[in-house]
């Protein structure tokens, strides 16, 4: 059993942002810290500030003495867990990067590794919105598309340890080129990052939006997910089709991979959802539910928006961390607590 003061860190790094939160052995969230990223710094120097960072958020606990039992980072792109090493980080300009031994030498303490979609669903199976599903798989929609599957109260890795890439499934054949470099990926047709260059495309063609002006006054050079809300809540026509076409394109995804794998609950999250909620979720439940191969008691499957938001990989990071590095499973621990 672990003491009461023993917690873990969970890392959610990202090419933009990073969150880091301490969570006990009841995973319970002690304490949490977002700061940026800056890769352009270097992976030495973003290793420094994740320690930096560490350090501060053992001084918020308020027992600056005590010492993480241990930290998981999870990190984007391709991930080798064995050896501890990012293998490639496009968003981060990594390459064969060995984090795990690098931050461990920053903060005396033991680091594990894992891909940053993989803790996020792991963080909504334990902690949010799967809590008692078995079976689970989880999508994120952000500049990109990921996805983390959860069969038999495990996350689920894949004969490669590359299972879960949802946002490269093909939902049409002759599709916009994705980021991978193929054609008629998810990710290409539902992404923030693919509805941008949907309104950027119908702009140039003469389309009228208030999006450019929303962008310039609040000195944006990308369409965030306020700006994608500013302009539905003015009613803007642009917005509202391209939105609901990556909605459709998002709800044929969820049910291509409810029929694969029948999951008891499907879990969706990413800014968008954060930011429209129940507004971007209905439509695709309704797409979704309308294209399961089994129709007969449907409402089986639960597809339900993210309950941590941004906490999920973090905290995900930090449920990984207790298995690895403690073989304890919060699973039980969390149903009782109270986020």
């Amino acid at each position: 059993m672990a003491k009461i003061d023993e917690f873990m860190i969970g890392v959610d790094l990202g090419g933009t942002s990073m969150m880091v939160v301490a969570l006990d052995s009841k995973g319970k969230i002690l304490a949490d810290r977002a700061r940026s990223t800056k890769p352009e710094l270097g992976a030495d120097k973003v290793m420094e500030r994740i320690a930096d960072t560490v350090e501060k958020l053992l001084f918020d606990i308020g027992k600056g003495v005590r010492k993480a039992e241990g930290v998981c980072v999870g990190a984007p792109g391709v991930i080798d867990r064995e050896n501890g090493l990012v293998v490639r980080a496009p968003n981060l300009n990594w390459t064969e990067y060995p984090l795990a031994k690098k931050l461990s030498q920053l903060l005396h303490s033991p680091v594990v590794l894992d891909n940053d979609v993989n803790a996020g669903a792991v963080g909504e199976h334990v902690l949010g919105a799967g809590r008692g599903a078995r079976n689970m798989v989880a999508i994120f929609v952000g500049t990109g598309i990921g996805g983390g599957v959860i069969i038999n109260d495990e996350l689920y890795y894949g004969g490669r340890g590359s299972a879960g890439e949802v946002g490269h499934m093909k939902i049409l054949a002759d599709g916009p080129v994705c980021g991978c470099g193929r054609r008629g990926c998810v990710e290409a047709l539902a992404s923030r990052t693919a509805m941008e260059r949907d309104v950027e495309s119908a702009l140039k063609a003469g389309r009228e939006s208030a999006i450019p002006e929303i962008m310039k006054r609040d000195n944006r050079d990308r369409m965030t997910s306020s700006v994608i809300q500013e302009a539905l809540q003015s009613r803007d026509a642009l917005m509202e089709e391209v939105l609901r076409r990556a909605q459709l394109y998002l709800g044929l995804l969820v049910a291509s991979v409810v029929n694969l794998l029948d999951p008891q609950c499907v879990v969706i999250g990413g800014g968008i959802v954060e930011r429209l909620k129940e507004d971007f979720l209905r439509p695709v439940q309704m797409t979704a539910y309308e294209h399961f191969l089994r129709v007969k008691d449907s409402n089986r499957v639960k597809i339900v928006a993210s309950e941590l938001g941004d906490h999920a990989g973090a905290a995900g990071a930090a449920v990984l961390a207790w298995r690895a590095l403690k073989g304890m499973d919060l699973r039980k621990s969390s149903m009782t607590n109270d986020k």
